[in-house]
């Protein structure tokens, strides 16, 4: 990945069923170089997690700390644990010309848009072409009980209602169509001023060169 330009923070929110944790999946894979931004937590590891890979496991103190010193993009608290975005790996990826994709919720997203590498964030809401196509979407999983599944639906409208605090919102009712105009979002936005910092010295290099013309 080239240093010409800042790197992305891409964030794609929607309610459950919408879409959006495949359409993650076919961007990561339709580039290699993105990854997704590993946060923090106060829980304990499960089996198999590693700290740095999975979560960066702190205790409530050392998470706080990070809260208070501005190091934490946003943050919340979750059935008793805290979890959160550390903002030192992602400034440095964006320094570095890398994206990093993030998946959270409309407050999460809401926080990250007023942080301090607002500049640099592309947020993207995805949208069920129906609410009868939303639910139907999350009983064919066959992953959850019918409690759980009219809870999602319940928590639903609410993710939903804030769909107009975003860049961009995509309309899943086609998945392969919904992936394209997810692709062309992001490659436009990386051609944004903003995201091309050597542009400055390319264009006072052309300007030096017609100077250098005009004089000859």
């Amino acid at each position: 990945m080239s240093a010409d330009r800042r790197g992305l923070l891409i964030i794609l929110s929607s309610p459950s069923g919408a879409g959006k944790t495949t359409l993650a999946r076919r961007l990561m894979e339709w580039d290699e170089s993105l990854s997704f931004s590993v946060s923090a937590t106060t829980r304990a590891p499960r089996a198999g997690e590693e700290d740095g890979v999975h979560y960066h496991f702190t205790d409530e103190a050392g998470f706080k700390g990070m809260v208070s010193a501005g190091e934490m993009l946003e943050h919340a608290l979750v059935f008793g644990n805290y979890y959160g975005s550390p903002s030192g790996p992602v400034r440095d990826a964006i320094e570095e010309g890398r994206d990093v994709l993030f998946d959270v919720d409309w407050q999460g997203a809401q926080q990250i848009a007023n942080s301090s590498l607002q500049d640099h964030v592309l947020s993207i809401f995805v949208l069920p072409p129906s609410i009868a196509e939303l639910r139907r979407r999350l009983i064919s999983r066959g992953q959850d009980s019918d409690e759980i599944i009219a809870g999602r639906m319940k928590k639903s409208w609410d993710e939903i209602s804030h769909w107009d605090g975003y860049d961009y919102v995509l309309v899943n009712d086609d998945l392969d169509t919904s992936f394209e105009r997810l692709k062309t979002i992001v490659s436009a936005e990386r051609l944004r001023l903003k995201q091309q910092p050597g542009l400055t010295d390319f264009v006072r290099g052309l300007q030096a060169e017609f100077n250098d013309e005009e004089q000859s």
